[in-house]
């Protein structure tokens, strides 16, 4: 029996976590140790739950790891753990010194696996709008690297030569961009070949500077491109302006902060990035189980009211204590509130809600009830929620002559947040803060010194999911500027949108 584990060399794609493969995902969410680089999504090694993390990039405190000293981390972390997981920007063999520690594995006796990813060549053009092949434009796509093996410029004059009629990449080309464009046209490009540069390629934050091999560098200095960026040259090039279509999502580039509970982040984080923002994830709430009855007489009740994931995890939580599952809700009526989270949680326990509100406010939920159930009075309503909730719901429920019964099964408590993550959220300077609850602008605030408050009240507007968030934020110093119509999420999505068109 071997006395490694296996190392597996992951690629996790250039930028954009949905581009991941299936077999990287899968190795994330069962490897006992993760290893990764700078520029890597902070959500991939997130998926890792149980592993210990590793940074071995470059930071601005400090200079990445000697490739050695990588290397013998692997070996020692292979000793130790069963599946340890090398986290790669793009693929691992393309330009990313995979190789090096696929043969420094191979050389001490340790087995290894190299998962492919999508290398940054391919992807960033793709999402720029520009085919590395296009029949007609380009028959062939050559990848060059302008840094050689000890980091100085590669000699590209060497290797551009030999793929003149189609597509050049040029990965790390930015930061001597006018030495490869001389040794380009030294090679025999022609100066006015169309030509691109993609800054922060598949990231939300992407930028494409596009013109010809003579005009580029004027025009990169201009816009202030930076590294990390991709050179893209030929004919293809020219078609970016009319096939883009990342950089036209309506939030394209929005820096977004969504506070949310550490357990777990939301729907509405991947709905803005589905169009397009850049979303920083700020845990500032702490959800804590607090005593709750071990059973509870569910078939005595008429409705039962999950109001979040955290009241549907209470819920079957109880249940499992108990020794009970789902077949003990078979005679009570199920209504599901809140974010599309709450009834994905809901059907994932293979349950199918018996009515579904329109939005999350009180007179929508007693609607919902009565258009399924008929008329409130006399029926007996459980409430799982949280020490703290709001009382309008169960005075409008009363109202209608319901008995209304409070679950109290865990409280919301500021999040054990790192000073890192606090400076990490400064650093991103968000343009918007998003606040989901009354309960996340309390632990919000207490989380930051006044100092910090005011540094994101200078670059950030804010935004409330309803009116009884907003009153909270008031409470603290903090003045919305987006609160949507209704108190839902599809809703507060629209109203950032909104807000981005009126610039």
């Amino acid at each position: 029996m071997s006395e490694f584990g296996k190392v597996y060399l992951v690629g996790a794609g250039p930028g954009d976590p949905g581009l991941i493969t299936v077999r990287g995902r899968a190795l994330l969410e069962c490897a006992d140790v993760v290893i990764y680089d700078a520029l890597i999504p902070p959500e991939l090694p997130r998926r890792a739950a149980r592993a210990e993390r590793i940074f071995v990039g470059k930071q601005a405190d400090r200079h990445s790891l000697p490739q050695e000293d990588i290397h013998r981390i692997l070996i020692e972390q292979a000793r130790r753990h069963a599946c340890v997981v090398r986290l790669k920007g793009g693929d691992p063999f393309v330009f990313g010194r995979g190789g090096e520690e696929a043969a420094a594995l191979a050389a001490a006796g340790v087995p290894f696996e190299v998962v492919p990813g999508v290398t940054a060549g391919v992807a960033g053009p793709a999402y720029a709008g520009i085919p590395v092949t296009q029949r007609g434009l380009a028959s062939s796509v050559t990848f060059l690297s302008a840094h050689g093996a000890s980091g100085d410029a590669a000699p590209l004059e060497d290797v551009a030569h030999t793929m003149l009629e189609g597509t050049q990449v040029v990965y790390m080309g930015v930061a001597g961009l006018p030495r490869v464009v001389e040794a380009l046209i030294r090679a025999g490009r022609a100066p006015d070949t169309p030509a691109a540069v993609i800054e922060w390629a598949t990231f939300a934050r992407q930028r494409t500077i596009a013109g010809t091999l003579e005009t580029l560098c004027a025009q990169c200095r201009r816009a202030g491109i930076e590294t990390p960026a991709l050179v893209v040259v030929g004919p293809a090039a020219a078609l970016h302006e009319r096939l883009r279509w990342f950089e036209k999502r309506p939030l394209h580039g929005l820096r977004v902060a969504v506070t949310h509970a550490e357990q777990h982040a939301g729907a509405l984080e991947a709905r803005l990035r589905d169009l397009g923002a850049d979303v920083f994830a700020f845990p500032a709430i702490r959800i804590e189980a607090v005593d709750a009855p071990p059973e509870v007489d569910l078939a005595a009740y008429d409705w039962v009211l999950l109001m979040s994931v955290n009241a549907v995890d209470m819920l079957f939580h109880l249940l499992a204590r108990s020794g009970r599952d789902a077949r003990a809700l078979a005679g009570a009526r199920l209504c599901v509130a809140g974010t599309p989270s709450v009834l994905e949680a809901v059907r994932g326990r293979y349950l199918e809600p018996d009515a579904v509100p329109a939005h999350f406010g009180a007179d929508a939920v007693v609607a919902a009830l009565e258009a399924a159930g008929g008329p409130l009075s006399g029926k007996r309503v459980l409430l799982p929620r949280a020490d703290v909730a709001r009382s309008a719901l169960p005075a409008a429920l009363r109202a209608r002559g319901a008995a209304v019964e409070d679950l109290v099964g865990w409280r919301k408590a500021p999040a054990e947040t790192s000073r890192d993550a606090v400076e990490a959220l400064l650093a991103f300077a968000p343009e918007v803060v998003v606040f989901t609850n009354a309960a996340a602008v309390g632990c919000f605030a207490s989380l930051l010194d006044a100092a910090q408050l005011a540094r994101l009240r200078g670059g950030a507007v804010f935004a409330s999911l309803g009116p009884v968030t907003t009153a909270a934020a008031r409470e603290q110093g903090l003045e919305i500027q987006i609160e949507p119509p209704r108190p839902d999420t599809a809703h507060l999505i629209e109203a950032v949108c909104a807000w981005r068109v009126r610039g």
